[in-house]
Order: C-alpha cells, then structure tokens, then sequence
C-alpha cells in the first residue's frame, strides 16, 4: 500500500487544506495518510520548516519522495500513483 506523510503545523491552514484535498483521492487510489509536526523534532523543523505543508510519498520497497510542498499539485500527486 502507498504511504503518505504529510509534514505539517498545528495551525497551518495550508496544511489543513492539503489533507482535506487529499481525502477527494481516496475512492480512486488506496494509501494512508499519516501527519507529523514538524515542530515535534528540532531535525525536522530543519529539513522542513517553511515548506511545510510538505507531501512525501512512499511505495512498498522505494524510498520517499517528495511530492509536493505548499498546495496540493493534483498532476505531481496522480503521476506518483500512476508510476
């Protein structure tokens, strides 16, 4: 199954807008979503603070690969899970 991560902020509307956009993609492609502060972990807050929200995907055996980072880009998303 594909994995979802998506870096985000307790009180980032854009990251909120990310994750309820991304819920439109669930009848057509299975994945889970799982959301972490970036601001939990000074290692994090690193590789993504102003970019958040930041979207990475993972397949079963690839590593993670960003997807997209601020708003929701529909074609980068559905190119990642059709390649």
């Amino acid at each position: 199954m594909i994995a979802l991560t998506l870096y985000s902020r307790s009180y980032c509307h854009l990251c909120d807008d990310m994750l309820e956009q991304l819920q439109a993609y669930t009848p057509e492609y299975s994945f889970t979503v799982e959301v972490i502060d970036v601001d939990t972990s000074p290692e994090l807050v690193d590789l993504y603070d102003e970019l958040v929200p930041v979207l990475i995907g993972t397949k079963p055996g690839q590593a993670g690969q960003e997807i997209c980072h601020y708003f929701l880009d529909p074609s980068a998303l559905k190119a990642f899970f059709q390649g």
